[in-house]
């Protein structure tokens, strides 16, 4: 028997860790036994949403776009993974009424920390004027109000967030909970060495 579809939707601002999540729960979701497919924001901007730019109108006709095609897979008994910033809480609202089986995850961390971690170099550009209408800086980001999961990656590490995200998950009977044992000390390795040829720690 399928599994069932949901909708994973991370949130946060730029470099909170979204997309590594993403990763990480995509990959143990697929051990459990679930077809799941991944909409990274930044590459959806290079292909389905190409052309748009960053005014609040084409901001919300990409997360509309992705959201149109979580709700697709969704319907289909996948669990697709949205890792956007997506910034206002009203598109954000109306894909959750929309798919109905949506799980909102905000990826909660300090902008001094982001400042500070800055991986893409994009908080330097935007806190020098290069770039503009940067969220979080001199636009704005909505925190979400009754997100279903939390996790906060200014002091959790990666694998902490993945198991307190799939947890949450169980609790909703979304998936069931792995074998214990799970993450071995090897994997540990393996997530801390893609980590650092990121630069996230």
């Amino acid at each position: 028997m399928a599994e069932k579809g949901f909708t994973l939707w991370f949130t946060g601002l730029s470099g909170a860790g979204k997309t590594t999540l993403a990763r990480l729960v995509e990959t143990e979701l697929k051990t459990r036994g679930h077809k799941v497919e991944v909409l990274d924001g930044d590459v959806v901007r290079t292909n389905l949403s190409k052309g748009l730019g960053f005014s609040k109108e084409d901001r919300d006709t990409n997360i509309r776009r992705i959201g149109f095609v979580c709700d697709l897979l969704t319907r289909n008994e996948v669990v697709a993974i949205a890792a956007a910033i997506s910034p206002y809480r009203e598109v954000r609202d109306e894909l959750k009424a929309q798919i109905g089986a949506f799980v909102e995850v905000y990826v909660k961390c300090s902008l001094d920390v982001l400042i500070k971690r800055d991986v893409k170099g994009l908080y330097k550009k935007a806190l020098t004027g290069e770039v503009k209408n940067f969220t979080g800086l001199d636009d704005p980001y909505e925190e979400p109000l009754n997100p279903e999961i939390v996790v906060e990656t200014d002091s959790q590490s990666p694998l902490e967030s993945v198991a307190f995200i799939l947890r949450g998950l169980e609790e909703m009977a979304l998936t069931k909970a792995a074998e214990a044992g799970a993450y071995t000390q090897e994997d540990e390795e393996e997530v801390r060495r893609r980590l650092e040829a990121l630069g996230y720690v």
